[in-house]
């Protein structure tokens, strides 16, 4: 049986639970999720590219990890299990925001999340992508990131785009 994700309120509050696949079908479902930005120590970003067997957005440039917690657990642990099961490590985790967006991916599904944002930072060369997951991979300085989003902004995921407005370069 698939696990639930937590339906919620617009204060975040948990009203519910219901299936990933009806929580992303028409325009949305308002349920948890986070969003993960793994910095290096030269204050780069871990950029990720979503693989093609992602419903929504596949082979969009992503943010490091992204997905859901479930029943029981908070956003930081379930992002420490989540890095761990898509890029082969874990680290320790910053929730540094949360926002809520809704943004639908042609005319296949939607994203409607209260989405808490995490920060984290990994140095090792130690990084082994989950091939269902993720397809590519690289570094990237956060200015360079910017400058490309303004030229192609149609290649990154929204949530990225939000990730990027949210931080500054105090909590990095």
């Amino acid at each position: 049986m698939a696990e639930k994700l937590l339906v919620v309120d617009k204060k975040d509050r948990i009203i519910g639970a219901e299936s990933k696949e009806k929580c992303h079908q028409g325009r949305g479902i308002l349920h948890r999720a986070f969003s993960i930005l793994i910095f290096n120590k030269r204050r780069e970003l871990l950029l990720t590219k979503r693989s093609r067997f992602k419903k929504l957005w596949p082979l969009f440039w992503d943010n490091s990890c992204s997905s859901h917690p479930l029943k029981g657990e908070s956003y930081k642990v379930a992002g420490q299990k989540r890095l761990k099961k898509e890029l082969g490590f874990s680290c320790k985790l910053k929730l540094v925001d949360k926002f809520f967006y809704q943004a639908r991916y042609r005319n296949i599904g939607s994203e409607n999340e209260i989405c808490a944002l995490l920060i984290g930072k990994y140095n090792s060369p130690e990084i082994k992508p989950n091939s269902k997951e993720i397809v590519d991979w690289r570094w990237i300085n956060l200015k360079e990131l910017k400058k490309d989003i303004r030229q192609d902004s149609k290649k990154y995921t929204p949530w990225l785009k939000i990730d990027l407005r949210k931080i500054n370069y105090r909590v990095i």
